[in-house]
Formats: C-alpha cells, sequence, structure tokens
C-alpha cells in the first residue's frame, strides 16, 4: 500500500475518531443552561435567589468546559449574577448569536479537518460552549477548547450602550470585526493550544507561543487573521523595534491579553510578533508540514534552543543574547541594601528597617515587592514603606524575626520616569538566634 494511500486512510480514521459533533466532540448544553438561569434571575430581585439559580440551573449542571472555563478565568456565580444585572440589554443581543452554536459545529469540524491536514500529529481535543463573565473569547485547559461564547459569537450589531470608558472602546473595535464570523479560525487558534507544550512564563516566548497558534490557524484555514493586530504589525515596523527594548520586560500586559493603552492604540500587538517569526520560520522551510510540526512542537522549557530558533528566522535585527545584553545595560538596578549585605547569614533581628539603593532615580510612584518562591513565610512584616527624596532609595520599615530565613522580590513594577522597569532583584537573607 501506498505512503499517500497509509496517510489518507490514517487521516479517515483520525477525523471519525474526533470530528463527527454527534460524538460529543463540540458540547454547546452550556449554552441553553445559561439563558434557562438567566430568564429565572432577571424575574427575581432577590440577589441571594439569584445566585441560586445560576449555581443550581447552570453551574451545577454544567459541563466539564464550564468548569474549565471557570477555573481558568476565576468566574464565580456572584460574577454571573452581576453580568446580567448590569448589562441586559447586552445579553439580551448577543443571545441570539449564542443560540446558532448547535449549527456552527460543522464548520468547525471542517476546520479542525483543515488543521488535521497540515499537522498529521494532531490529537483529539474537545471543543466547549460556555458563557463566561467576559474575561476571554477563547482559551484551553489541557484537551479542552473552551469558547466564550458572550464574546467570541458577537457582531457589530451586539449592543454594548450599557459599558462605560475603555472598556466600551475595546468591545467598540472587537465587535466591530464581527467575531462570529471568525469563530471557526478562533477555535482552530485554540485547538493548536491544545497541542503545544506548557505555555512559558517570559513575555518573547509567550508572545511565539500565541503567534504560532494564529499563524498555523490561518494555514490551516488558507484566510487571513481576523485579529487586528496582525495586519498593523505588518504595515508598521515600529511595532517590531518596540519589542526588541520590551521584549524582557516583565510587564506582559503591554503585550498581550490586555487593554492597557499604548502608543499605537492596538491592543495584543505580542500576537504580530510570535506570528511574523512563525511565518519567517515557514517561508525558509523546504518542507513546509515539518515546519509546521516545528513550529507546533516548539519546547518552551529550553529557552536556549529556542533563542537559536528565533535568530535563525532573522525576525529581530539582531540576536536575542545581543538584545540581551543591551537590556540589562540599560535599565536601573538595585545596588545594594544600606543595612545588610545580601545573602548574609548573620542579619541583626533588631533591624527595624529595609532600604534599597537604585541605579538611577526611579518615578517615586511605583513600586512592587512579591513573595519568593518559599511564599508568605518568609516575607517580612512590615508596617510602612517610603521614597528617599531624590528617589534614589526606597524603605521597608520591618519586624524581623530571630532565627528565620528571609527570601522575597523587589520586582519591575518599580520604573524610571519613562517607564523604564527596574530589574527584578532577589532579597535574601537569615537573622541570627538571640
Amino acid at each position: 500500500m501506498s505512503k499517500i494511500l497509509i496517510s489518507l486512510l490514517g487521516l479517515l480514521i483520525f477525523s471519525c475518531q474526533i470530528f463527527e459533533s454527534d460524538r460529543g466532540n463540540v458540547v454547546s448544553t452550556d449554552i441553553d443552561n445559561f439563558w434557562t438561569a438567566y430568564d429565572s434571575v432577571v424575574q427575581e430581585k432577590d440577589s441571594l435567589r439569584q445566585i441560586d439559580f445560576i449555581n443550581s440551573l447552570y453551574i451545577e449542571k454544567g459541563s466539564a468546559g464550564l468548569k474549565a472555563i471557570m477555573e481558568v478565568r476565576n468566574y464565580t456565580a456572584r460574577q454571573y449574577v452581576e453580568m446580567i444585572n448590569n448589562y441586559p440589554k447586552f445579553l439580551q443581543s448577543i443571545r441570539p448569536n449564542t443560540l446558532r452554536s448547535k449549527s456552527i459545529a460543522k464548520e468547525l469540524n471542517q476546520g479542525i479537518e483543515g488543521l488535521a491536514a497540515i499537522y498529521p500529529h494532531l490529537k483529539p481535543a474537545k471543543i466547549y460552549f460556555t458563557i463566561g463573565c467576559m474575561r476571554t473569547n477563547g482559551t484551553t485547559r489541557d484537551s479542552l477548547v473552551l469558547v466564550g461564547s458572550e464574546l467570541a459569537m458577537a457582531d457589530r450589531e451586539t449592543d454594548i450602550s450599557e459599558f462605560e470608558g475603555r472598556s466600551k472602546e475595546w468591545l467598540e473595535t472587537f465587535f466591530g470585526t464581527d467575531p462570529i464570523e471568525d469563530l471557526v479560525l478562533l477555535t482552530v487558534h485554540e485547538y493548536v493550544h491544545t497541542q503545544q507544550n506548557p505555555i512559558p512564563e517570559e513575555l518573547l516566548y509567550k508572545v511565539l507561543y500565541e503567534g504560532v497558534a494564529e499563524f498555523v490557524s490561518v494555514q490551516a484555514m488558507g484566510m487571513p487573521s481576523a485579529t487586528p493586530a496582525i495586519g498593523f504589525g505588518k504595515n508598521n515596523p515600529a511595532v517590531r523595534e518596540k519589542f526588541e527594548k520590551e521584549m524582557f520586560y516583565e510587564r506582559t500586559y503591554d503585550w498581550l491579553w490586555s487593554n492597557s493603552p499604548n502608543e499605537f492604540g492596538i491592543r495584543d500587538l505580542g500576537y504580530y510578533v510570535g506570528y511574523a517569526i512563525a511565518e519567517k520560520h515557514y517561508e525558509k522551510a523546504d518542507d513546509k508540514q515539518e515546519a509546521i510540526r516545528e513550529l507546533i512542537e516548539l519546547d518552551y522549557s529550553k529557552p536556549r534552543e529556542i533563542d537559536v530558533f528565533i535568530d535563525q528566522t532573522g525576525y529581530f535585527s539582531r540576536t536575542i543574547d545581543e538584545i540581551r545584553e543591551e537590556d540589562m545595560s540599560s535599565r536601573p538596578r538595585v545596588l545594594q541594601i544600606r543595612e545588610f549585605r545580601n545573602k548574609a547569614t548573620d542579619v541583626d533581628p533588631n533591624i527595624d528597617r529595609i532600604t534599597v539603593e537604585f541605579s538611577e532615580r526611579l518615578n517615586a510612584y511605583n513600586t512592587g515587592v512579591d513573595y519568593s518562591d518559599l511564599g508568605e513565610k518568609h516575607f517580612p512584616k512590615t508596617e510602612s514603606r517610603s521614597w528617599s527624596a531624590d528617589s534614589l532609595s526606597w524603605t521597608m520599615n520591618v519586624e524581623l524575626d530571630p532565627d528565620k530565613h528571609y527570601k522575597f522580590w523587589i520586582t519591575s513594577n518599580f520604573r524610571t520616569e519613562n517607564n523604564v522597569p527596574l530589574l527584578p532583584y532577589l532579597i535574601e537573607f537569615e537573622t541570627k538566634a538571640e
């Protein structure tokens, strides 16, 4: 039997295993349950009874997908009630679209078949249509694709008159793209995430993780990306230049998953950066299917290998090491702790302050401390915190215990007047026994 015939037979068997909606690959029962609960909530004035309705008619009857999206986005019954009470016009306007979830199942299966055609190693995943509290239009948990239908199934006719400020601005832009028309593309994007290795912590690798999913989904569907950041980035070289300056900053929200304002006026530009890297790799490859496999199977637990991979695409103006070295030399840093030497094992427990001295003036406004891997028990008790008059140091008034190990972070939320973040600094010391 020829290799081509074997491949086609394998794809057919795979399709029969995971693409038939009547076998439950696409689950939309949460949509019906939500609207049943909604109809009861809007007829009840007592808030506790409203929460009871959401719990009994929606959450407790929920699918594995609903439970997963609630955990991923920290949704609660009270938040659902608040959404229903605060945005009734919005919800009524989105209702007809969400009820189309059953009819969209066939299109979704065709999209996943397209993904299997370019990535034959595709593993099964299950797609759940849910109603969330407006914090994601799509995400994943293990092998579950979780669609937040209240956002993903909106269109330009959806009523957003009850929203205000930045939220309304973002919804107006997002809904103006008719996201329901790109629902299959979104779902394929999230399906790709179920095939990837775990998402990394560092911003550079996060944008690659997201960009790969977007690029692969576009290839699978044979259509352009619906994400505004992709088209904008392609026509604005300044996006790459800006990212090169900030790729080692710890502020993910400036580039991903946030309405945080930026100079370009477009959110989630990190998607474009990752997309462009993936596209460069694909364009250089002779074997396109192998290039797709390499993109999906990148191992983000091996950052040095990822750096080499990115360098080989030639997307950035310099190597990752060169950009990292410049970042390290240009950012403010902690020079010392005034009261004792960092990592000392004989610190006097009667010291009542910890003063951190910086290499340059900071903005005397933004601050940040965080627990280390040892947790809250190894963070000192603090009474007050203050800046020096010249903004070159910052003091924590503390109460230390004898014979104790302390370990905590001074974070990059400290920053200069020009918004350049401090290099994170780990403070660790032990106090003497009395």
